[in-house]
């Protein structure tokens, strides 16, 4: 297990997961992070459904954000064939997977690779007397979803796993599953920062970021060019739903949710 380690963090921590290809998402919360004075996180998945993986990549590394490696940039980085997202075979997102995934494979290039190849697979940090770790999906399997409705068996299993490679920690962030939101289990919290690349699938076309400030996270939206964003999707061929679902807020496929998150009005 590869640990960053950024010490002790004494302005506020902007937490950001999923730029997917984003690049107008990605310049916004930097944006953010330039604005507020707060360092940004990353969680993982620089590169997925959108139009711009190589843009997304150069912008993350010249802003110098420490990054988590997502699946999206274990697979890029070994030349696996698929995005290693954890989707279910022959779902809906596993077949749309096959589009994007490969659109990425022909942007991103070998020094890209190498980047994602070095990165961490926790970030840890200290802020205001407690120590976070920064993961992507889970501990036990990089792209495990772990949602707000998961058993409380399935945080303390992770939580465990991490503490016996890293040692104790106050705290959880955790990006992957798309959905923002905060629990407490028992041992800390754990805080899933939400992506910015695709909304959370509640209607809005804004995305979704926490910011961290003397040990309380705050859920914000992001306001980006989404219309820049689905031209440069719609430019590249990238219109099998995930172009459609910048635009209405809610994903093309309720496949990876759980029966309990799933909205029966969203039909993509």
């Amino acid at each position: 297990m590869r640990v960053q380690d950024l010490g002790v963090v004494d302005e506020p921590v902007l937490l950001f997961g999923g730029p997917y290809s984003n690049l107008q998402a990605t310049q916004a919360v930097l944006e953010q992070a330039r604005h507020r004075g707060a360092k940004p996180v990353c969680t993982g998945d620089v590169v997925a459904y959108c139009a711009r993986p190589a843009e997304t990549v150069a912008a993350i590394r010249a802003a110098g954000c420490p990054v988590v490696a997502g699946n999206c940039e274990v697979q890029l980085a070994e030349g696996a064939d698929d995005c290693g997202c954890g989707f279910q075979e022959g779902s809906v997102c596993d077949l749309l997977s096959v589009g994007w995934y490969g659109f990425a494979q022909s942007r991103v290039g070998a020094d890209a690779r190498a980047w994602m190849a070095e990165l961490p697979d926790v970030v840890v940090f200290a802020q205001s007397g407690a120590r976070y770790a920064v993961i992507h999906g889970g501990v036990s399997d990089v792209a495990r979803f772990v949602w707000s409705t998961s058993p409380m068996s399935v945080f303390r299993s992770e939580w465990m796993a991490l503490e016996a490679q890293i040692g104790p920690v106050d705290h959880i962030v955790a990006g992957h599953s798309g959905i923002p939101f905060q629990q407490d289990v028992g041992k800390g919290r754990w805080i899933n920062a939400g992506v910015i690349g695709m909304p959370p699938h509640d209607g809005l076309q804004q995305t979704a970021f926490m910011v961290l400030e003397e040990g309380r996270a705050k859920l914000h939206r992001l306001n980006y060019d989404m219309d820049g964003a689905v031209a440069d999707m719609e430019a590249a061929g990238l219109t099998h739903g995930y172009h459609i679902a910048l635009r209405s807020g809610y994903w093309p496929s309720e496949d990876v949710l759980p029966p309990d998150l799933r909205l029966s009005f969203a039909s993509g």
